[in-house]
């Protein structure tokens, strides 16, 4: 095999650094595989290039809505987005279904961390009282904020012919 060859085969075999950086941007594709399995009928297959493109749209998206909310962040003299920010970049950019599932998301996971955080109070340290006190501030560092008024899930059930439907 003459130098050339191996050169050649070196090259094809290792992706670029473009490449690397470009995988390291997106969602790994095994989790977006997963997601995309759990909706469609058991027997279903998906192609190498469907989770290619719903890995690139997802990434792609996440990007949007996040920008916008660190814009939002940037003219707030902030430097961590929140949740909130995410909900409100989401209704900014008209993804209002979207926002009003991720408030209601958000609502739940905050009672969960404030009931953990109450079952945890015998191990609580002065550390653990400021964040629990900007917790129930709504994390904006003194200003009150008010949480959503707690909406219930509706649960998917898949049926035999993939159509989900609400229990």
């Amino acid at each position: 095999m003459s130098v050339f060859e191996k050169n050649k085969i070196h090259l094809i075999a290792k992706p670029t650094l473009e490449m690397d950086d470009e995988q390291e941007r997106l969602l790994p594709i095994a989790n977006v595989g997963r997601i995309m399995k759990q909706i469609l009928p058991p027997t279903a297959k998906i192609s190498k290039e469907a989770k290619q493109t719903i890995q690139e749209c997802a990434t792609e998206f996440i990007s949007f809505v996040t920008a916008e909310a660190s814009d939002k962040c940037h003219q707030e003299n902030r430097k961590t987005v929140n949740g909130d920010d995410i909900c409100w970049a989401l209704s900014t950019l008209g993804f209002d279904n979207y926002a009003e599932a991720i408030v209601r998301y958000l609502y739940k996971y905050r009672e969960a961390e404030r009931l953990k955080a109450n079952q945890n109070k015998g191990n609580s340290t002065p550390d653990n009282h400021e964040e629990e006190s900007n917790y129930r501030s709504g994390g904006q560092h003194g200003r009150q904020t008010e949480l959503p008024i707690p909406l219930e899930f509706r649960v998917m059930e898949r049926s035999d012919n993939s159509q989900a439907r609400p229990s």
